[in-house]
């Protein structure tokens, strides 16, 4: 009980500086309810299940820990060569004038901030619905802190198949910025989107997305956290599926010296298919943790759980998922594998797969392992003349492989290829 009341007093030194933003009818009661969700839950501490691998301690803490600029040496930012419809946030910020102008046929895009003082809109019926959903059986309790203070972000709503991708860019500007940004993405019934993030957002950021696809619709979404190395950051991804829609995400990191990403997906209609992959490369003062939740409540659907991270220098990668069938969900399709390549004996992996079955005509796996380069594959490169830098770089792009090919466009496969290859140049150079 000490430890309990200990949490919540934490909890509430911590809201007791924040102030809910003033908002529209609709939007009011869903903070409201988020606030009280947060207050009920308390924010995480290492005492938590779901936290013992990752202290929550910056990420809760009413100051911002500094975090220095990084200069990319006139680097172009990530999908910099991509056709799309840019929309740019500075420190957690959206900057009208950087980005382009919010039309685009088959898709409706408004700011969360200029939808925020109306009475009634659309985005009633999902904002914080599904961060709410995502709260059982596991708390979540930044979601909700987000979903509570978040003050920008934008409202998606897709009515068709979109020609081009829409590409949310993070600029961090200020050392001390502590950004929360609340996304969501309606896809009405056989619509089309993908949606592309990359950016470092701000020296802390707390991010949420909110993501309805309706029956045969696809939503693809593929992302390139930010380089600035003492950057932190919990970012968030509810996902709920119709029936035969899809639910493909991606997500490359490098660098960050405090990353948490959670996924949280339900599958609710027959043969609907969701692949959550990531690829992630830690050096030194580097933690990253991909913490993934799936749950089935369908017939004949399909899931697919590939993470992959290469540490070195005492670099800390954790890896948490969970396959959850219902029962009923029979004919079910679940595949979970998280591996990690460790380059020295400083570094380390933390894992904890997890499979939980209610149904009896399933398919499901779920696998781990760490290890070194592979010494017969890295001696038959060198006896080819290959040199040992080039050689070790080859083997980690082979072994970070199958996490890319889960993104299907193969331009923006190419493209998060070249940024593995770019961070393994530099490192060896």
């Amino acid at each position: 009980m000490a430890v309990a009341q200990a949490k919540l007093d934490a909890t509430e030194a911590r809201l007791s500086a924040m102030t809910l933003p003033e908002s529209g009818a609709w939007l009011a009661a869903l903070r409201q309810d988020a606030l009280a969700r947060v207050q009920a839950m308390g924010l995480p501490t290492r005492r938590d299940e779901y936290w013992k691998y990752t202290r929550p301690d910056t990420l809760t803490a009413a100051d911002v820990t500094p975090a220095a600029l990084f200069d990319a040496g006139g680097e172009d930012p990530c999908f910099s060569t991509v056709d799309r419809l840019r929309l740019v946030f500075v420190d957690g910020v959206f900057d009208a004038d950087a980005s382009d102008d919010l039309s685009l046929e088959g898709v409706e895009i408004e700011r969360l901030s200029d939808a925020a003082g109306k009475d009634i809109h659309w985005a009633k019926d999902l904002y914080g619905v599904l961060e709410t959903n995502g709260q059982t059986p596991v708390e979540r309790p930044l979601a909700a802190l987000n979903t509570a203070f978040a003050t920008d972000g934008v409202l998606i709503r897709v009515t068709g198949k979109v020609s081009k991708p829409v590409s949310l860019m993070y600029v961090h500007r200020s050392e001390t910025s502590d950004a929360m940004l609340h996304h969501v993405v309606k896809l009405e019934d056989g619509a089309e989107l993908t949606l592309l993030e990359n950016g470092p957002a701000a020296a802390r950021f707390n991010k949420v997305l909110e993501v309805d696809i309706a029956d045969k619709a696809a939503f693809h979404h593929v992302r390139a956290q930010g380089r600035d190395h003492e950057r932190r950051a919990a970012t968030h991804v509810f996902a709920r599926l119709g029936t035969e829609s899809v639910f493909k995400s991606f997500t490359l990191t490098a660098n960050g010296v405090m990353t948490r990403n959670e996924c949280v997906i339900e599958l609710t209609g027959d043969d609907a298919v969701a692949h959550v992959a990531g690829a992630c490369m830690g050096d030194g003062d580097f933690h990253h943790d991909d913490t993934v939740f799936i749950t089935h409540d369908a017939l004949n659907c399909e899931s697919r759980q590939v993470f992959k991270k290469v540490l070195r220098n005492g670099a800390t990668g954790v890896f948490q998922g969970k396959i959850l069938v219902k029962p009923g969900a029979q004919k079910t399709d679940g595949y979970q594998i998280s591996q990690s390549l460790l380059l020295d004996d400083d570094s380390q992996f933390l894992a904890k797969p997890e499979l939980e079955i209610y149904a009896d005509d399933v398919a499901c796996s779920h696998g781990s392992t760490s290890g070194a380069i592979d010494e017969e594959a890295l001696f038959y490169l060198r006896s080819r003349g290959v040199p040992m830098a080039e050689a070790t770089d080859l083997l980690v792009l082979s072994f970070l492989a199958e996490a890319v090919e889960e993104i299907e466009d193969e331009t923006l496969r190419e493209d998060i290829v070249g940024r593995l290859a770019g961070w393994l140049s530099r490192r060896r150079g």
